[in-house]
Parts: C-alpha cells; structure tokens; sequence
C-alpha cells in the first residue's frame, strides 16, 4: 500500500490518498480550499491511473472537509464518517461563519456511516476503523494492520494529542482512548496525523506530555 500526503487549506490539514498495486485508492480528510489544491489531487490521481473508490473522514471539523463537495462533484463519492460527528457537530456551513470562510460549494451529507470495527476495503488493502472520541463525538482512525500505519486524524500528533475544546470534545475521555485503543497497536506503527509530521506509537508512549 502507497499513502500520499498532501497539505492543502489555511490551517492547514493533511489530506492522504492511500493505493495500492491495483490501482483502486481511498482519499482520507479531503481539506481542498482553493482550486489550485484541486488540481493537485486530481493530476496525482491521473498520473497514478488510480481509480477513487471511497471518500473517509476521521471527523468533520471543517478543515478536515472543506473538499468533500469537489470529491462529490468530481468523482460522485459521498462521504463516510461516524454518526455521532454528524449529529454532534454544527453544519459546515455553520462552522465556517465564525472563520469569515465563504465555502465555494454547498456541503455534501454523509450517506455512509462508519463505526467502530468495521473494515474498509479497497484492491488488495484494508482499512481498521477505531473510534476515539474526545476530539470530537465522532473521531476515527483508520488502520493498516499489514503494514503498521494509522491516520489518526487529530486525535493524536507527534508529542501532543487533539484539543478538547470544541464541540462535544472531552480531554478525559480522548486520553483513555488513546491508551486503550492506539497505545496498543505495534510499537512501530506510524501515525500519520491531520496537522503536522508523523510519529510512531513508541515515540509517543515515549515522549508525549499529555499521555
């Protein structure tokens, strides 16, 4: 399996298409703001013969999907992600007020809803989703058991953890899913976070302040 980083919008987030040798591939946390960034993913995407077959988010903070509507629009893929995000998070629309953001398309619903345990599958790869609330009602991260990669989403960073003081967020309960349900994940999984560089599960049992 192949994961491409990109980093688009002003925050800014990290959006990963993840392929494999079949060339079937799965976008995760699609941030495009500006066209220039939707021109980026679409030429790896051409370059790669990849054929987009599912559009993920680990939760719907806006940052994290300001380019769902161009995925719809592009690729005719809605977007999955956990209920209680979608139930527990005002609109993005509503989000994107307090930010002077003007969304250049309308927000796409969530037709799939994702839940703890279930298996995303794309070619020959496989996705584990784990739900970790704290960050947001809904937080999931996706995992690769073959080769020891999750996207965490912002549910953990190297040497820090998502803030809680959002809508619905809880610094209590997203500490013990971290060490419930990422901390015991291999030593040597990589953790490919929604903002900055990557880490490993050791680092952070390691050298994390908040854990």
């Amino acid at each position: 399996m192949k994961l491409k980083k990109f980093e688009f919008n002003n925050f800014p987030v990290n959006t990963y298409l993840l392929h494999d040798e079949t060339g079937e591939a799965v976008l995760i946390d699609c941030g495009c703001m500006y066209p220039e960034e939707e021109a980026e993913l679409n030429r790896y995407i051409k370059e790669n013969n990849l054929s987009l077959k599912r559009l993920l988010c680990t939760h719907l903070h806006l940052d994290h999907v300001m380019g769902n509507a161009y995925v719809y629009q592009k690729y005719g893929l809605s977007p999955e992600a956990h209920i209680a995000d979608v139930k527990g998070l005002p609109t993005l629309e509503q989000q994107a007020l307090p930010f002077g953001i003007r969304l250049s398309r309308p927000s796409v619903p969530v037709t799939t809803f994702l839940k703890e345990g279930d298996v995303i599958r794309f070619g020959n790869s496989t996705l584990s989703v784990i739900h970790v609330p704290g960050h947001s009602p809904g937080s999931i991260v996706f995992y690769n058991a073959k080769n020891k990669v999750a996207i965490s989403g912002d549910v953990l960073f190297y040497n820090s953890i998502g803030r809680t003081d959002l809508w619905g967020g809880n610094q209590e309960e997203l500490i013990e899913g971290i060490k419930d349900k990422l901390f015991t994940l291999p030593d040597e999984t990589v953790i490919y976070p929604g903002h900055g560089p990557e880490t490993t599960i050791e680092n952070e049992k390691t050298y994390n302040p908040f854990l």
